[in-house]
């Protein structure tokens, strides 16, 4: 059946470890700078952006814009509609609505970002929160994960294809 049939093919041992320890590396060194500098780096979709970024980081929904632009942008949803509209399931339901549509439109759809306006609206947290943790701890993921794969020798981002002259 079809639907119980896994579609990624067998990943190797080293594919399954690398995976976990850049997981396990990026949010680590998020933690570490929470609590070093009082700045807040984390939030729970960055767990989810870390399964993008180490486990299949040639999508095009690990790309650094994707990443960066899709957390900004479904953030910046969440808190206009937040300051908008009262708390209620249709708003939380419209805010992500609103942010995915947004993310396709311009062309920086990252999933794990759909949660962001949850958090907005379950938080209240001002527009401070664009700055530290959306951009702040966006951009430190991208950049642990450049780092990261760089001593991989894995290609991250993914080169842009050679044009036609």
């Amino acid at each position: 059946m079809p639907v119980f049939h896994r579609y990624l093919p067998q990943p190797t041992f080293k594919a399954i470890a690398l995976s976990g320890l850049g997981g396990f590396a990026a949010i680590a060194a998020l933690a570490l700078g929470s609590n070093e500098t009082s700045l807040l780096l984390l939030m729970a979709p960055f767990g989810a952006s870390c399964v993008l970024l180490f486990a299949a980081p040639s999508a095009p929904l690990s790309q650094p814009m994707n990443v960066i632009g899709g957390h900004l942008v479904a953030s910046l949803t969440g808190l206009c509609l937040r300051l908008a509209l009262p708390e209620s399931w249709w708003a939380l339901a419209l805010a992500v609505g609103l942010a995915i549509a947004l993310m396709v439109a311009l062309r920086v759809t990252h999933p794990p970002a759909g949660a962001d306006p949850l958090i907005v609206f379950a938080t209240d947290p001002g527009f401070m929160f664009l700055l530290t943790p959306v951009l702040l701890g966006a951009v430190s993921l991208v950049g642990i994960a450049i780092v990261f794969h760089k001593l991989q020798g894995v290609a991250y981002p993914t080169p842009l294809p050679q044009r036609k002259s």
